[in-house]
């Protein structure tokens, strides 16, 4: 059966987009070092290993997140996006809030507040970007 290996961002900063994405799931920052000496095992060059970058879970329970440098600039919409929830109890705004906030410390900008119903189901979650512009959604 297939397994999620790698999630993929392209990225202009790499380094910086990974930066952003471990603070968000609070994982330890890149290690340029040891993420060099692991490229290197599958034949990357120094020069080469600066135009990307990688952010783990350091208990192997989450992705692996992997930044590799892009040609130019996002345009557009993405064709797919990260849903980061902020726990399974979470039913209350500020919480929500409160996060949304710790993550535009970090470099997401907000895009909109969604307050929707779906039947009896009510849903509010924050749609942001982190810092090149990609959305997700913050629940």
């Amino acid at each position: 059966m297939a397994q999620l290996g790698n999630i993929t961002f392209y990225a202009e900063d790499p380094d910086r987009l990974a930066r952003f994405w471990a603070g968000v799931f609070g994982y330890p920052p890149p290690d340029l070092d040891g993420f060099a000496e692991f490229m290197a095992t599958r034949g990357l060059s120094r020069e080469d290993v600066e135009k990307r970058s990688m952010v783990e879970d350091p208990e192997g329970c989450g992705p692996r997140l992997y930044f590799h440098h892009a040609a130019g600039p996002k345009e557009g919409r993405n064709r797919i996006h990260l849903d980061v929830n902020l726990g399974s109890q979470h039913r209350d705004l500020a919480e929500l809030e409160a996060e949304k906030d710790r993550l535009v410390g970090l470099g997401a900008t907000v895009v909109r507040l969604v307050d929707q119903r779906w039947g009896e189901a009510h849903e509010q979650y924050f749609q942001l970007q982190d810092p090149e512009g990609n959305e997700f959604c913050l629940q």
